[in-house]
């Protein structure tokens, strides 16, 4: 399978889920339709977007509606960077999720589409967020996220990002170096996924060609997470090699320093959320960093 002309047929095998259970079948799958006999369709100020910047799905779609310029079109609401119920979720979004499921018991957790016509919620699922952004509010002078033709490579680099580096460079961390020949083989994936990247992008200055896509958007905030959160669970030679990479973290930069992608970082709350979240060994790598991102946020 072919990721984009200068990847090859590199895919990684399976570690694992790349996300967590609870996020794989989300609660709410509403989709934004093209006209009004959809039900949910696109006009101004109906929705609205509940995220919590420091969660890698909200940073995604927060960067899309910045770079989509929706503002106005579609109101962001943010929240903490981690849950403030007892049994997860948050207490602001509790109403939207009752009104939207009869006896809803599950996490009231971002991030949230919400239909201000109806008072419920439209979608918990960040891909169809993501899409329907960019495929029904995507005016004239906007870039065009997901070209035509080009999903199959923008859902690969999805797959690459999510196996390849986030997953690969999570399950080496809780390896550590107890057990170092098992901890190689994430590793090798991780070098193999970055060096794939890094070949395309000293052709071209964005991951499919000329323009940036989502698929740009998925790898930046992927690559905030490796030298944000990943790093802090692997070693210092480990560390070396995922910076040797100057064209990748050359990109990465170059997109922090856009408007729509650095602003949006919430370097505490992602601190935050990963401690709360992490019970893992911090290593060598969580003394050094390979990009000062606190130079690009908002």
């Amino acid at each position: 399978m072919s990721v984009t002309p200068h990847l090859g047929p590199y895919l990684p095998p399976r570690l694992g889920p790349a996300v967590p259970p609870a996020t794989v079948t989300p609660a709410f799958r509403g989709r934004i339709g093209r006209d009004v006999r959809s039900g949910h369709y696109a006009v101004p100020h109906r929705y609205r977007l509940h995220l919590a910047l420091a969660c890698p799905g909200c940073l995604r779609i927060a960067v899309t509606h910045g770079l989509l310029g929706l503002r106005e079109t579609v109101p962001l609401s943010f929240l903490p960077a981690t849950p403030d119920t007892p049994g997860g979720g948050y207490a602001v979004l509790r109403p939207l999720y009752e009104a939207s499921a009869h006896q809803y018991a599950g996490p009231a957790d971002a991030p949230v589409l919400s239909d201000g016509w109806t008072g419920r919620i439209v979608s918990t699922h960040t891909p169809d967020i993501l899409r329907d952004l960019a495929r029904r509010f995507r005016g004239p002078d906007r870039p065009d996220l997901l070209p035509e033709g080009r999903d199959a490579e923008t859902d690969a680099i999805g797959d690459l990002c999510e196996r390849g580096i986030n997953r690969a460079a999570q399950h080496a961390g809780e390896l550590g170096l107890d057990d170092e020949a098992a901890h190689r083989g994430p590793l090798t994936v991780l070098f193999a996924a970055l060096g794939a990247l890094e070949r395309t992008l000293e052709r071209q200055p964005y991951i499919l060609g000329d323009a940036v896509t989502a698929a740009d958007i998925h790898l930046w905030v992927t690559l905030v997470q490796v030298d944000t959160v990943h790093r802090r669970h692997l070693d210092a030679a480990a560390l070396d090699r995922i910076a040797a990479h100057p064209a990748l973290w050359s990109y990465a930069r170059r997109l922090a320093a856009h408007p729509a992608f650095g602003p949006h970082l919430d370097l505490d709350g992602i601190a935050e959320r990963h401690r709360a979240h992490c019970a893992g060994r911090e290593a060598a790598g969580a003394a050094m960093g390979i990009v000062d991102w606190a130079a690009y946020r908002g």
